[in-house]
């Protein structure tokens, strides 16, 4: 099994860009990916995990919004 993977992240400014993350002991992903803008915190967009594909275990991350 991978320790990492890399996902897509859908929607909002990073729209099209993938994140690599660590998985845990049973292979998932992070639930979110807080991605940082160039204002760092003050900029970041929340990305939550969701299924593309269950049955084949692949994952892509969609933009909720700001962090702030």
């Amino acid at each position: 099994m991978a320790s990492s993977v890399q996902i897509p992240l859908v929607g909002g400014t990073a729209d099209g860009q993938t994140v690599t993350v660590e998985l845990d002991t049973n292979g998932r992903p992070p639930l979110t990916h807080h991605h940082l803008g160039t204002g760092g915190l003050a900029e970041a967009q929340i990305y939550e995990l969701e299924a593309a594909r269950e049955e084949s275990r692949e994952w892509r991350y969609r933009w909720t919004g700001p962090a702030v």
